[in-house]
């Protein structure tokens, strides 16, 4: 049985702790010079989903993203970096990378019911989120970009 299920996350998942939030500071560096953008609570409300504001799933961006949820101590985050830094190059201009290090952003991760590492969150520009877990194969990356986010 394949490792890797794309799952639809559903819209309790995704608005759980709904009036927990924090005040952490939007920080929009780009990691080591590369295309994947790391990702504040704050940020994701703006760029993603405002889940303090709305009820229901309102994606706030523009074109498709990947949020790879992760922590530096997993072993398994390690192995899936290098593949999701080559994603972001590959696909710039069409899909945005985002990463999230749980231990920093433990309020973010709580919201969206992260319990696994590594778990990838895939966004469509429109439809709902679906999310894999573990340290998938760049194929696998691929065609979920391709099946999920850049669908027309």
């Amino acid at each position: 049985m394949r490792n890797v299920l794309i799952l639809s996350l559903g819209l309790a998942l995704l608005l759980s702790n709904c009036n927990a939030g924090g005040q952490e500071k939007a920080k929009e560096s780009k990691s080591n010079g590369s295309n994947v953008i790391v990702m504040t609570n704050e940020m994701f409300k703006q760029k993603v989903f405002n889940y303090e504001v709305n009820k229901e799933w309102k994606f706030e961006g523009d074109l498709p993203v990947i949020i790879d949820f992760y922590a530096t101590w997993c072993g398994p985050c390690r192995q899936l970096s290098p593949r999701v830094e080559e994603i972001a190059k590959e696909y710039a201009g069409k899909i945005i990378v985002y990463k999230v290090d749980t231990d920093e952003e433990n309020q973010l991760a709580q919201n969206m019911g992260i319990t696994n590492l590594p778990t990838l969150l895939f966004i469509p520009a429109k439809g709902q989120p679906q999310s894999s877990m573990g340290a998938i194969p760049k194929e696998e990356l691929v065609r979920a970009i391709n099946e999920v986010l850049l669908v027309k």
